[in-house]
């Protein structure tokens, strides 16, 4: 039940993401603007730190959605290795065929 739990505080992060991106990218082009003058750019910096830690798209992480497994994570399926494996051996993966030699 953990590993579920973790999907959805990703889901939530990326809602994060999302909600804050604009306000975001707005406040870093005003922190790397030499032009502006410097109080401005610390303010900028100021609330740049003060938006949530989870808006920043360094937080994601790419996780199985049907595990929430970090590791050997398929982008295109959005399945971990495992689960790949599991769902061709069942036959719920289309035109994937398990072979063993």
């Amino acid at each position: 039940m953990a590993k579920k739990s973790m999907v959805e505080r990703e889901k939530k992060r990326q809602k994060l993401v999302d909600r804050f991106a604009k306000k975001r990218a707005a406040l870093k082009a005003i922190i790397s603007d030499e032009s502006k003058p410097m109080e401005d750019r610390f303010r900028a910096s100021l609330k740049l730190a003060e938006l949530p830690r989870n808006s920043s798209a360094t937080r994601l992480h790419n996780r199985c959605q049907l595990t929430g497994r970090p590791h050997a994570y398929y982008r295109k399926l959005k399945v971990s290795r495992i689960m790949l494996r599991e769902l061709g051996s069942s036959g719920q993966a289309p035109g994937l065929v398990k072979s063993s030699w």
